[in-house]
């Protein structure tokens, strides 16, 4: 069975001080015990976070390459030496901002299972192909050429999160409706390419815009197994509402 999971992307926002701020309140907090929690800071804070809290850290971003000329990047080796257990991979604002494409995503997926470390990997669609109505075969693609190339032994227990880019800083939002009718696919997909008990282990998050208001109606889904959070992992309450929304 898959886990449930409430990871937080802080993105660039937060001073060192806000960002000690925020994990420490955020421990203060009842969480679901039942919940994996992860946050995402800025890389810049990791070692300094991992001094003040228990709770899972990881980056936004982290390069292909083991090591190297290659500057300004950050190798999974460092990442680790300074408290980091996981990666965002192929997030929609690396997709869209910095070109990423899926064959550089490969790259990383194969960097970080040859390192054995853990990666959410993120897929989604932007609003002209929500519109045009192909949205099933562009996340179908974002998978078969960034992700389904592993193994079975590889994928098991992985997670992906499903971001409807329209659905993020645009003010339009994704009805559970919508979020399940992906999440379903994206199971399907996974069934097909390595049968019922792989799918069943990969955790499948939602990255749309979920909110404390929106997310015990979209976590009650049946292939929804938690949520990548954005601007309300920047405040507790709102992170602690959304992390113990499962029923």
């Amino acid at each position: 069975m898959a886990q449930k999971i409430v990871a937080g992307n802080w993105k660039m926002n937060l001073s060192l001080k806000e960002a000690i701020d925020l994990v420490e309140s955020i421990d203060q907090e009842d969480l679901d015990k039942d919940v994996r929690v992860i946050l995402f800071p800025s890389t810049l804070y990791l070692q300094a976070l991992s001094e003040k809290t228990k709770l899972e850290l990881g980056v936004q971003n982290f390069s292909e390459m083991d090591k190297g000329a290659y500057t300004g990047e950050i190798a999974i080796s460092q990442i680790r030496s300074v408290g980091g257990s996981i990666g965002l991979i192929g997030h929609s604002e690396r997709r869209m901002y910095y070109k990423e494409s899926n064959d550089v995503l490969k790259a990383k997926v194969n960097q970080a299972v040859e390192e054995d470390f853990d990666f959410i990997f993120c897929c989604g669609e932007p609003l002209e192909v929500r519109e045009g109505g192909r949205e099933m075969e562009y996340v179908s693609r974002q998978l078969k050429e960034s992700l389904f190339h592993l193994p079975k032994d590889k994928i098991k227990n992985k997670i992906i999160a499903y971001e409807p880019v329209w659905a993020i800083g645009t003010g339009k939002t994704a009805t559970a409706e919508q979020a399940e009718e992906m999440h379903k696919n994206i199971r399907f997909w996974l069934k097909e390419k390595y049968g019922e008990e792989i799918a069943d282990s990969v955790s499948i998050l939602y990255g749309g815009s979920c909110k404390p208001q929106n997310a015990k109606e979209i976590f009650a889904c049946e292939n929804v197994d938690g949520g990548l959070i954005g601007g309300a992992s920047l405040n507790a309450k709102d992170f602690t509402t959304i992390i113990n929304s499962f029923e």
